[in-house]
């Protein structure tokens, strides 16, 4: 995924002709006739699943991981950070029998889509475009983002209790939830100098610098381990999930911890940056700098699978940093 990256519409005429593939297809809709197999609360209203859907397709950013971790195999997946194969990250390969069809992230190919004759879309972990959720509605019934979800913010909490309400497996999520609410127990009782610290989560694209604001699943994760998220730059959020930094503002990185991902360039285009190493933080020492993909790819995902490989890989790094 690229960080800052704002997402494109899909055309009036692509939309119509999806609609007709739809229709065409008997794409699901809202309501059930009859019983109803599961309910989910969403932005877009209260979404009725009428059916244990049979074939699912995940669109939402770590949504295929939360269904694989509920033993559910999606026929069609997107492949948010590249990782090619199925489309996981090590944290959880190995957990398809047959592998997904993949799908676009920022602008999916809804034909495929249609091909795969899906009964249900999660796409819970998203933009929330309205154009978007409309077009895969047409398909097939879809569990969007939930109110306030918006831009990708959503946790690796809410993202398993809407994915496991929708697959029908409400207590198997919240023995999941459980699990993993007390492996950050764990942690965060193994490192209290977290406890009241501020942190940056910052990142550089192509395009430039930027940090993540509350409500997203990199501040989130480390909010979780008794960080603040600075101040300097949660005062700047908008209904985004990240604030633009110009060189000129480089200072905004600073706080008690600074941790940066390179996305689509190289980390040195960070650790070589004469302003960057200026930032107080970074001068003396209390920086990560992602290098290795793999990790800032767990630290990014946020899904149920990912959580766990993150506070054993992740965290140790920040406390070292601290330290």
């Amino acid at each position: 995924m690229r960080i800052l990256r704002p997402h494109g519409l899909i055309g009036t005429a692509v939309a119509v002709v999806l609609l007709a593939v739809a229709g065409c297809s008997g794409g699901g809709s809202d309501d059930a006739a009859g019983g109803a197999f599961a309910k989910v609360s969403t932005k877009f209203g209260e979404i009725t699943i009428p059916s244990e859907p049979k074939r699912v397709v995940a669109l939402g950013w770590g949504d295929a991981e939360t269904a694989l971790a509920l033993g559910v195999e999606p026929v069609g997946a997107s492949d948010w950070l590249a990782f090619g194969g199925d489309g996981l990250g090590p944290w959880a390969t190995g957990r398809y029998q047959q592998a997904p069809k993949k799908i676009g992230t920022l602008e999916p190919e809804y034909e495929q889509i249609a091909a795969l004759e899906p009964d249900l879309i999660l796409d819970t972990k998203s933009s929330g475009d309205q154009i978007r959720y409309d077009t895969l509605k047409a398909i097939a019934t879809t569990v969007g983002v939930p109110t306030g979800g918006d831009s990708y913010k959503l946790s690796w909490e809410q993202q398993t209790e809407m994915v496991a309400a929708a697959l029908g497996r409400v207590e198997q999520g919240r023995k999941l939830i459980a699990e993993t609410k007390e492996r950050f127990a764990k942690t965060v009782a193994a490192n209290p100098e977290f406890a009241g610290k501020t942190i940056v989560l910052g990142s550089r694209t192509s395009e430039g610098y930027g940090a993540y604001v509350n409500g997203t699943g990199r501040v989130d994760f480390v909010e979780r381990l008794g960080f603040t998220n600075s101040p300097k730059v949660q005062a700047l959020a908008t209904s985004g999930f990240s604030i633009k930094i110009s060189q000129e503002k480089l200072d905004l990185l600073d706080a008690d911890l600074t941790v940066m991902a390179p996305i689509g360039v190289d980390a040195a285009k960070i650790t070589g940056d004469p302003l960057f190493q200026k930032v107080p933080s970074v001068k003396a020492g209390r920086v990560v700098v992602f290098t290795d993909k793999t990790l800032s790819s767990a630290f990014a995902t946020d899904s149920i699978l990912s959580i766990g490989y993150a506070l054993d890989k992740v965290v140790p790094l920040f406390a070292t940093a601290l330290r």
